[in-house]
């Protein structure tokens, strides 16, 4: 993955200060291949594309992830209490989770900036070491 100094203006912007990439901007928001979702600095497999929907929000929304996450109460904009989403392993922002998601589905919207996010399709995925997330992958 990226070293923290390696990472773009947007990437930095959004995984190390808490940031969020502007709707409808990025890279994964309307991309639908069929592979696993990593954290961007540390490559912890964070979400698959079985699991992501198009919420219409502008960012890439996910039902679940397929590895635990850090969630902290995000306050930051006045009278709109949210819940934060890190990546355990390096603690990078991803987005957030709320409770508007399809039922059917489980009922959460993991919304997820692609700033933070490196995707590998479903035929690199043995290849570079996440052979074992295949079956998640329909």
């Amino acid at each position: 993955m990226k070293k923290i100094e390696d990472l773009t203006e947007i990437e930095y912007h959004v995984t190390q200060e808490n940031g969020t990439e502007r709707p409808f901007t990025g890279k994964y928001d309307n991309f639908y291949e069929k592979g696993i979702y990593l954290d961007r600095v540390g490559g912890q497999p964070l979400f698959v594309s079985s699991d992501k929907f198009d919420a219409g929000c502008g960012w890439p929304s996910f039902s679940r992830p397929i590895a635990d996450l850090v969630e902290l109460s995000d306050t930051s904009i006045p009278g709109r209490p949210r819940i934060e989403v890190r990546s355990e392993e390096a603690d990078s922002h991803l987005g957030h989770v709320f409770d508007d998601g399809p039922q059917e589905l489980g009922g959460l919207r993991y919304c997820i900036n692609s700033a933070a996010l490196h995707f590998v399709p479903l035929e690199k995925m043995e290849e570079e070491g996440f052979g074992a997330y295949i079956e998640l992958v329909k």
